[in-house]
């Protein structure tokens, strides 16, 4: 999936361990073979390539992320919509800025119009997705990595495993112990590094305690540019297409399932501390959220469960949410 994959499994011998391995990182083949925007051979590609012409049939994997989307989607009103890869397209992020391209105005408008997840229609019965309008596209990336670390776990409990540690770069999901029969601990990177450094996910702010639960990070040092004394990062917001400017700079969920901390992470970001802290615990579910002045904020569920390794975060106390935020979805767009 274009980034570091790695799989850890307490197991008897070091025979069921490789075996265990095996059948997760078959399982993460699988999908990115299927879901990979990049590949014409995908059914992805498939699917945008019929976009406003007909339905395209799909696998059991394909119709079950995509409901799984939909329903994100719905959930946080379109913070999270897989259908905002044309605007995507318009924007190329490189350390380097003269490399990096920013779009016009004009261009990002025309884009922003193929823009709505509500014009996805998913005929689970038929196993068949259809695109309304001619020209949108779909990009997974937002999911994927989350959604297959599901996957993987599932292989690999499917073996008799009763522990393991799944990460697909900054989607991890874990169940059972370590070694030490203790909750696996997770590190948060450190979203403002003092240097650049070739493995920079080992630079962390903080830690967490994980047990039968994923966990997702989304930030915006990830890939980004610098213009003009701007940062420009690659969340982008479906509703502007724009990178997001929420105040916040990283976005870390913790929740059952890792499609839902994948999903949610980015949804957080552009939504905001407010909201997103009120839509995480109306869900019951855990988030970090980092601001632009390292003020960590917390849902109330993971208080005392989260060691900062760094002086210049600090956890910070809020007040009472002032803004609502819809809790139950419709669901239109399933047939």
């Amino acid at each position: 999936m274009d980034t570091f994959c790695s799989i850890t499994v307490v197991a008897s011998s070091k025979a069921e361990a490789k075996a265990a391995i095996d059948a997760g990182f078959e399982e993460i083949q699988k999908l990115e073979t299927l879901l990979n925007y990049f590949s014409s051979e995908s059914e992805l590609s498939a699917i945008n390539n019929a976009a406003g012409a007909i339905p395209v049939k799909v696998s059991r994997e394909t119709v079950e992320i995509l409901t799984k989307a939909m329903n994100i989607a719905e959930e946080t009103d379109g913070a999270f919509d897989p259908t905002v890869a044309p605007v995507i397209r318009l924007w190329k992020f490189s350390k380097d800025p003269s490399d990096s391209v920013i779009p016009s105005a004009d261009e990002v408008e025309r884009a922003l119009s193929l823009v709505d997840y509500r014009n996805v229609f998913i005929d689970s019965s038929a196993s068949e997705i259809f695109l309304e309008g001619k020209g949108m596209e779909m990009d997974l990336g937002g999911i994927a990595k989350g959604y297959a670390a599901d996957k993987a776990v599932l292989a690999i409990k499917s073996l008799g495993i009763q522990s393991a540690l799944v990460a697909i770069a900054g989607d991890i999901r874990g169940f059972g112990v370590n070694t030490l029969g203790q909750p696996w601990k997770v590190g948060i990177q450190n979203p403002r590094p003092e240097t650049d450094s070739e493995k920079p996910w080992e630079d962390i702010f903080a830690t967490i305690q994980l047990k039968d639960s994923a966990v997702s990070t989304s930030g915006d040092y990830q890939r980004f540019f610098m213009r003009d004394g701007k940062r420009y990062h690659h969340i982008l917001d479906p509703h502007t297409g724009y990178s997001a400017e929420s105040g916040l700079i990283s976005s870390t969920v913790i929740a059952p399932e890792g499609y839902l901390t994948d999903g949610l992470s980015t949804a957080v970001f552009i939504l905001g501390a407010e909201k997103g802290l009120h839509l995480l615990e109306s869900k019951g579910l855990g988030g970090v959220l980092v601001d632009a002045g390292k003020k960590v904020y917390l849902t109330k569920n993971l208080k005392g469960n989260v060691d900062i390794l760094r002086d210049e975060y600090r956890i910070t106390e809020r007040s009472q949410y002032t803004t609502g935020f819809r809790e139950e979805s419709q669901k239109k767009h399933l047939k």
